[in-house]
């Protein structure tokens, strides 16, 4: 796994950023020297009890020191307490800061049109098609499709087959809370078993295919109904990474308030909590069915600057630059249908 620059484009400024990585040389031993001399310890790590201890160590241990220092320490991460629900003052371990809960009705504004389709955390996107024809279409780069969505889910694999997805990763220094990318009626909800692997970019570059072999929860929701985007079925691929202990659903129809959890028949409002990450890195990816969305050209433009040097470009031998995208902004709209 090669230790060279990542960079991404803030989609607010429009300049090009490079991007911290946490742990990175860490990750860095994990997935060269020990993967290759000692495949059990590294398969001990990527487990589910492995990544929880290993996170512990990281964000407890490494970061408690300077959770306890003064509020420039953490800006250093680009946390905005301002923006924070709770008195800052409460922040006072990783876990907590890691789990905050943001005023987003007011720091996350959101396009209202119902066709609209948002950003389900502050992340960085990819955006890519499983269909061999379209500009967007990335061979099977970061997932297996029929691995993502479960090899017996025949009827969501028919559905997506040659559709478009979104790649949102988020860093450990984000909020993690995942927002409702769309408005619609829950009619599957499921667990998928897998491992913990690293999201870091030049993790994902040694691997093959890992967000389709990661622990994920799949949520597929019809937004064909009253009230709902108008974007057929779009299923929502909550992916845990290395460092992460669980993906906790908690749906709330206002604020944080009255947390539900993932049950068909549920119905969804675009831009609402929907569940947490607790801690670490991670990513969600959102899929959507062939010809019912148009993501918004400036994401498409940036994906192939020249600009910036991505470590997803220069593994996978194509442009595969990342936008900063925050929760609840739009990111596309539902295709309009003849």
């Amino acid at each position: 796994m090669s230790l060279t620059t990542h960079q991404y484009i803030d989609r607010h400024s429009g300049q090009v950023r490079t991007e911290r990585l946490f742990a990175d040389r860490l990750v860095n031993f994990l997935y060269s020297e020990v993967r290759e001399k000692t495949p059990t310890v590294f398969k001990a790590i990527t487990s589910a009890r492995g990544s929880s201890l290993l996170g512990l160590l990281n964000f407890e241990a490494m970061l408690g020191v300077r959770m306890k220092a003064t509020t420039e320490a953490v800006r250093s991460w680009g946390v905005d307490l301002g923006e924070c629900l709770d008195d800052p003052a409460t922040l006072d371990t990783p876990g907590k800061l890691f789990t905050r809960k943001i005023r987003y009705w007011q720091t996350r504004p959101m396009n209202p049109e119902p066709a609209a389709v948002v950003a389900p955390a502050d992340s960085r996107v990819l955006l890519g098609s499983f269909g061999p024809h379209s500009l967007l279409f990335i061979k099977e780069k970061f997932f297996a499709f029929h691995e993502l969505l479960g090899d017996l889910k025949t009827r969501w694999l028919e559905a997506f087959k040659d559709g478009d997805y979104a790649l949102c990763r988020l860093t450990p220094d984000k909020y993690h809370y995942v927002h409702t990318p769309v408005s619609g009626r829950v009619v599957d909800f499921y667990p998928i078993a897998g491992h913990y692997h690293s999201c870091n970019p030049g993790a994902v570059v040694s691997l093959v295919d890992p967000y389709s072999k990661n622990m994920r929860m799949v949520t597929i929701i019809d937004t064909d109904v009253d009230g709902g985007s108008g974007v057929g079925l779009v299923a929502v691929v909550e992916v845990v990474a290395l460092m992460v202990g669980e993906i906790s659903q908690r749906y709330s129809q206002e604020f944080y308030d009255d947390p539900q959890p993932m049950t068909p028949g549920l119905m969804l409002t675009k831009g609402q909590p929907k569940s947490l990450f607790k801690p670490g890195s991670s990513t969600v990816v959102c899929l959507f069915q062939p010809g019912r969305m148009d993501f918004d050209q400036d994401l498409i433009d940036n994906q192939t600057s020249p600009k910036a040097v991505s470590r997803f470009s220069c593994g996978f031998g194509q442009p595969l630059v990342e936008t900063e995208v925050r929760v609840r902004e739009q990111i596309g709209r539902a295709a309009a249908r003849s």
